[in-house]
C-alpha cells in the first residue's frame, strides 16, 4: 500500500501571555486551506494532534491543555487603517474540532511582533528604536486591537524585565489595548441586566453577570456555588462532576445570552461563552508557591476554559473582568468593593494581574470604550511543521 508523504507548512510556535499557538502566515498555508472550511480545519488539527482519545496530542504540536491547544492565522488587513488581520482557532483536544467563535487574548501579545517578523507591516512603520504600533483587526468578533511591540536595532524585542504571573520567565512587556471590546452585536449586556437570576435545572439558581466584552463571560459568586474564589486548579479539574455541573451552568448561560437557542448546541461552541467565579480579595498561595496577600489584590477571580480550570486567566476574560469591575452594581465589581473604578487587580491561580476599562452608560446602556493589559510574548521556534500529505 502506497503512503503520502509528509508536507511541510512554514510556521512559527510562539508563547503569548500565558498561552502557546502554532502562528500561520495566510499566504504560507496550502492552497485549500487559505480559506474558511474543512480543509483548513482538518489542517490545523492534524497540526496540533486532535483529536486524541488519550487526550495528550502527542502526535502533534498541542500541550494537551486549552492554553495550549491553539492556532492562529495573519495576514495583510483587508480592513482601512488595520496592518494585519488575526484569526484565531481554539483546537479541541479529544474532539474534530475548531472553534472560532471568539478571541484569545493572551495569544494577541504576539500577533504584532509576528506579523512585523513576517513582513506583513509597513517598514515605515517600524522604527530603528522605540515602540511599533500595530494595528490589528480581529476577524472573530470583528474588533480593533492595538498591540504596542518594542524594537531595539530595528527588530521585535522579546527580552526584558517584565514578568507576569503563571510565565516562568521575564520577557519585553507588550502594552495591548482591546478598542471597543464588547463582544458581538447588541448590548454589553445582553439581558439587559447587570446581574440575573440563572436557573439551571436540577442545580439550582444564582446570581448572575453575563457580559459581552473582550469574550462572552458568565460570572457567579464563588460562595454562591460551594467555593473561595482561591481555588487551583488541581481543586476544581480532579473533581468531575464539579466540571459537568459547570458546563451545564455555562450552557444554560449561553442560552440566556442568545448565543444559542437550545443547550445541546453548548458542546459545539466549547470556546465561549467562558464562566467565572468571583469573591472578595483573600489571602492564598498560588500555584507556584508564591504568597499571595489580600491587600495586593482587588477581587479574586477563577474561570474556565474548554472544560476546564484555567491556570492563569485568559487575556479576553481579563477585558469582561476589566470591563465589568468598571460597572457598578455587576457581580465583580461588588465583589471588589463596588463603586467606580478604572482598573482592578485580581488574583488568579498563578498570581495577580492589573487589568484597566473605560465604561459609561450611554442612553441607558452601558458601553466600554476601552480596556488595557500588559502582557509578554517569545517565539519558541520557527520553520516548518508538518503533517501527511493527506491530512486535508
Amino acid at each position: 500500500m502506497a503512503h503520502v508523504p509528509q508536507i511541510r507548512v512554514p510556521a512559527t510556535y510562539i508563547r503569548g501571555g500565558t498561552s502557546k499557538g502554532v502562528f500561520f502566515r495566510l499566504q504560507d498555508l496550502p492552497q485549500a486551506c487559505q480559506v474558511p472550511g474543512e480543509a483548513r480545519d482538518k489542517l490545523l488539527l492534524r497540526v496540533i494532534g486532535s483529536p486524541d482519545p488519550y487526550g495528550q496530542q502527542i502526535d502533534g504540536m498541542g500541550g494537551a491543555t486549552s492554553s495550549t491547544s491553539k492556532t492562529v492565522i495573519v495576514a495583510r488587513s483587508e480592513q482601512p487603517d488595520h496592518d494585519v488581520d488575526y484569526l484565531f482557532g481554539q483546537v479541541a483536544i479529544n474532539k474534530a474540532f475548531v472553534d472560532w467563535s471568539g478571541n484569545c487574548g493572551n495569544l494577541t501579545a504576539a500577533v504584532g511582533a509576528f506579523a512585523i517578523a513576517g513582513g506583513l507591516v509597513d517598514p515605515a512603520r517600524i522604527p530603528q528604536n522605540g515602540i511599533c504600533t500595530v494595528r490589528i483587526w480581529q476577524k472573530n468578533i470583528s474588533k480593533t486591537i492595538i498591540a504596542h511591540v518594542p524594537i531595539t536595532n530595528g527588530e521585535v524585542q522579546e527580552t526584558g524585565d517584565f514578568e507576569l504571573d503563571g510565565v516562568t520567565f521575564p520577557a519585553a512587556e507588550v502594552v495591548i489595548e482591546f478598542m471597543d471590546p464588547a463582544d458581538g452585536e447588541g448590548s454589553m449586556f445582553p439581558t439587559g441586566n447587570v446581574v440575573d437570576e440563572l436557573e439551571v435545572p436540577g442545580i439550582g439558581t444564582f446570581k448572575a453577570t453575563m457580559i459581552n466584552s473582550g469574550i462572552p463571560t458568565i460570572f457567579l459568586n464563588a460562595a454562591d456555588i460551594g467555593y473561595t474564589g482561591t481555588e487551583l486548579q488541581k481543586d476544581i479539574n480532579s473533581d468531575a462532576e464539579a466540571l459537568a455541573r459547570f458546563e451545564t451552568m455555562r450552557a444554560y448561560g449561553a442560552v440566556k445570552m442568545g448565543l444559542i437557542a437550545d443547550i445541546s448546541e453548548a458542546v459545539a461552541r466549547q470556546h465561549t461563552p467562558k464562566i467565572a467565579f468571583v469573591a472578595p480579595a483573600t489571602d492564598y498561595v498560588a500555584s507556584s508557591g508564591k504568597q499571595v496577600a489580600a491587600s495586593d489584590i482587588d477581587v479574586c477571580v477563577r474561570a474556565l476554559s474548554m472544560g476546564k480550570l484555567h491556570h492563569a486567566m485568559m487575556g479576553t476574560a481579563s477585558v469582561a473582568i476589566a470591563t465589568a469591575a468598571a460597572v457598578p452594581g455587576t457581580l465583580v465589581n461588588l465583589a471588589a468593593g463596588g463603586g467606580q473604578r478604572e482598573a482592578v487587580t485580581f488574583g488568579h491561580p498563578s498570581g495577580t494581574l492589573r487589568v484597566g476599562a473605560a465604561a459609561a452608560e450611554v442612553n441607558g446602556e452601558w458601553t466600554a470604550t476601552k480596556a488595557v493589559m500588559s502582557r509578554s510574548a517569545r517565539v519558541l521556534m520557527e520553520g516548518w511543521v508538518r503533517v501527511p500529505g493527506n491530512a486535508f
